[in-house]
């Protein structure tokens, strides 16, 4: 189904710049982003809907009333306000109308395109409105596709009281690029008995498991001491750093694993003799396996320092969040209400494991089982992201098909 306000309400927000900041100290990360949400706020309430923000969980969180008369389990929605670490000034969507499938889509005055021969995806959007960068910047639509199908969603189920629902709590929440939102998260405030995020990709992407994560970051303390009299004296914390890096394995690297091999990832390098700072993430499927990275990177940290008289090496490491797969398979009934949205609207469903995470990873574990749905997002996260338009209406065709069949089963029981 056609929903006439969805594009205008997406290209609004992306034009908003509300990224996150993995080096702040306040929460939400920016007040970019809180002014965001703010502006979000203001929108829900314009729908006439009960919402508010919650400065503890910073969140924006908003209910549509139950219209039915009996009882019905609250089920929640949730899209992220936060864009990832890419420029995202004055961003200047470009849109191309029925797009041949074939072609490059040239992005702004940049010398940069959209080609199929490199994202062959986009040859499945012949005849449709591609919605692109201009070349300099991200879009944003990861997640304010989401964003903007859940006012879309509520904005119809206001419009149209003759569809049929229970109590449905959203909720518009910070951070989720750098990792730290949805850790704040009140999960009994929010009162739902399961939700979904709605940040995944193109139409038919079902996301329920995903990597489990740890990340760690190194301080090498070296000697830094005139070359001419370095002999037994001088540590190159350089080279410590070098050492480290080399005792990993190499090929265990993004760049060289798919579907569901794990990795170390080096994000961050800086270093001189006298001092040198590594930050690393590690990922892995299974929760066995990150336990074993992580003991890896232990061992190697020790037996560097095991070379000198005092600890050379600083190792900090903390868990992220775990595949939710393992809570999920315990009741598989929020899966099985989306496959079964996803297959009365005819999407070929695909399940394959995230190669990353979701705020429902965490929220999994807090209590709030949180699978995550498609919204249409494509190349996210750089200069070559962009959405469809058509896929963002599936979005909400789903969201309308789960409530519907979510509705139907709780009336069989009356």
């Amino acid at each position: 189904m056609e929903y006439p306000t969805l594009l205008p309400r997406f290209l609004k927000y992306v034009k908003i710049n509300s990224r996150s900041d993995e080096n702040s100290q306040r929460f939400p990360s920016t007040e970019i982003e809180e002014k965001f949400q703010k502006i979000i706020l203001n929108d829900l309430k314009e729908l006439g809907l009960q919402c508010y923000y919650n400065q503890k969980s910073g969140c924006v969180i908003a209910t549509i009333d139950s219209n039915v008369d009996y009882d019905v389990p609250t089920f929640g929605l949730l899209a992220h306000c936060d864009t990832a670490d890419f420029e995202s000034n004055n961003i200047n969507p470009q849109i191309t109308h029925n797009y041949d499938g074939v072609s490059k889509i040239k992005l702004g005055d940049t010398d940069f395109y959209l080609d199929p021969a490199i994202f062959p995806h986009l040859k499945k959007y012949k005849g449709q409105t591609i919605i692109s960068t201009s070349g300099d910047t991200l879009l944003g639509g990861d997640d304010k596709c989401g964003v903007s199908e859940l006012l879309t969603f509520a904005e119809y189920l206001v419009n149209h009281p003759e569809e049929k629902h229970g109590e449905i709590k959203l909720a518009f929440t910070p951070d989720e690029e750098i990792g730290t939102g949805a850790s704040h998260f009140d999960v009994e405030d929010f009162g739902a008995k399961f939700a979904y995020t709605v940040d995944g990709e193109g139409p038919g992407k079902l996301d329920w498991g995903t990597f489990s994560a740890a990340q760690f970051s190194l301080d090498i303390q070296g000697i830094d001491v005139h070359p001419a009299q370095a002999k037994d004296k001088m540590i190159n914390a350089i080279k410590l750093a070098i050492d480290f890096q080399n005792q990993l394995p190499q090929n265990e690297v993004p760049e060289k694993t798919a579907g569901e091999e794990g990795f170390y990832h080096l994000l961050k390098f800086e270093g001189t003799v006298d001092h040198a700072h590594l930050e690393y993430i590690i990922r892995d499927f299974k929760r066995d396996n990150l336990e074993k990275r992580k003991e890896l990177v232990q061992n190697i940290v020790n037996k560097i320092n095991d070379q000198f008289d005092q600890k050379r090496v600083v190792l900090k490491m903390a868990d992220q969040y775990y595949n939710m797969a393992d809570e999920l398979k315990k009741n598989m009934e929020v899966v099985d209400l989306a496959r079964n949205a996803y297959k009365a609207l005819g999407l070929t469903i695909n399940e394959d494991p995230v190669r990353g995470g979701t705020d429902g990873s965490q929220l999994t574990y807090m209590g709030l089982p949180c699978p995550n749905l498609f919204a249409g997002e494509e190349n996210m996260h750089g200069r070559y992201e962009y959405t469809v338009l058509e896929s963002m209406w599936l979005a909400v065709d789903v969201l309308r098909k789960i409530n519907e069949l979510h509705l139907q089963k709780y009336q069989k029981l009356i």
